[in-house]
């Protein structure tokens, strides 16, 4: 089945039918395919970003330069059929320069609004910790709401709409760090890291071509990409499965190490990228597999360490494990 036969699979039904998440898991992998055409190696991010981008979410990239950050949002990009931009974040940025503005017209006698650059399907948003927080602020509608507003007057961006933001964890000089409540925004956060040896190696022997992106053709229609989204909506989250949702984050807002916990909006977010993984895996039900395996790219943003963790060394995905060690998944629950 192709990519965008949706001919049996674009009206949901109250919950996803076997056929429904097949078709779903083999459009992904074919997504996942196409991507890693560009960023090879990677495909355990690959395949974040794409749960990201079909859990109607926004994704924060940190990590090193040159491990393909950018690479990685311009394939995604490349890929789903619609519009893209992107901002290069600096100090000197205005929230209008993101967001647009309304202008007055001479020859029509009227003021008109002159979209930004985040009117667009994917949005890069290169560096964003470089501009001020004023600028940053101008995010928190669009990527809450999914629209901005402009002189009292609402403006939608559109579905899907995704953010994938970048920044550099280790050039800190002339930076402005992103506030909880923007972090809080972001369904998951995710490092690229180096490819290995086979994966450099195919780099090098390959160094001619400049742009790898460049040279990927879109797969996938937005309009099917919002249908996925919806499929995806539909599998089955059973009660146990929720219960440990909840006591993941009841046991991260008292955990010593922790000043901030998992909030309600992280436990929605939470569940909401489980669903999707599961359907990327062809299964019509969530396990608890899917909640250990998305705990650090969901939790690891949204979990501010006390001031005397950090000095004793303690890093946020320690404290992950520690709570996932300590919590009893629902089966092993009920087989005690």
């Amino acid at each position: 089945m192709s990519v965008t036969d949706q001919s049996s699979h674009s009206t949901p039904s109250t919950q996803i039918t076997q056929e429904q998440v097949t078709w779903f898991a083999h459009t992904f992998d074919q997504l996942v395919g196409n991507i890693e055409k560009a960023v090879l190696g990677k495909q355990h991010v690959t395949r974040l970003a794409l749960t990201c981008l079909l859990s109607e979410g926004h994704m924060l990239l940190e990590d090193f330069p040159g491990t393909g950050k950018t690479q990685l949002a311009r394939a995604l990009s490349a890929t789903v059929q619609g519009t893209h931009s992107r901002i290069q974040f600096t100090p000197d940025l205005l929230p209008s320069d993101v967001t647009g503005v309304t202008i007055y017209e001479p020859t029509k006698q009227s003021f008109e609004f002159h979209p930004g650059p985040i009117f667009a399907t994917i949005v890069l948003a290169d560096e964003i910790n470089r501009a001020s927080p004023k600028t940053q602020s101008a995010l928190l509608e669009v990527m809450e709401e999914g629209r901005v507003t402009i002189d009292g007057k609402p403006h939608s961006v559109g579905e899907p709409f995704m953010v994938i933001a970048t920044q550099n964890p280790i050039e800190q000089a002339g930076t402005y760090r992103l506030p909880e409540a923007q972090l809080d925004r972001f369904l998951m956060k995710a490092s690229v890291g180096y490819p290995d040896h086979e994966a450099t190696i195919a780099v090098l022997a390959d160094a001619k071509t400049r742009d790898r992106a460049k040279t990927l053709s879109p797969l996938i229609a937005s309009n099917v990409i919002v249908e996925m989204s919806k499929l995806a909506d539909e599998v089955h989250v059973d009660p146990a499965i929720l219960g440990y949702v909840s006591r993941i984050a009841e046991e991260s807002r008292r955990h010593p190490s922790l000043k901030l916990g998992l909030s309600v909006r992280g436990c929605l977010a939470y569940v909401r990228c489980a669903k999707t993984w599961a359907a990327s895996q062809g299964r019509t039900y969530v396990i608890p597999d899917d909640i250990k395996l998305l705990a650090e790219p969901v939790l690891s943003h949204r979990l501010l360490l006390g001031a005397e963790a950090q000095f004793a060394g303690t890093t946020v995905e320690h404290v992950i494990d520690s709570i996932l060690g300590d919590i009893a998944p629902p089966a092993e629950r009920a087989s005690a």
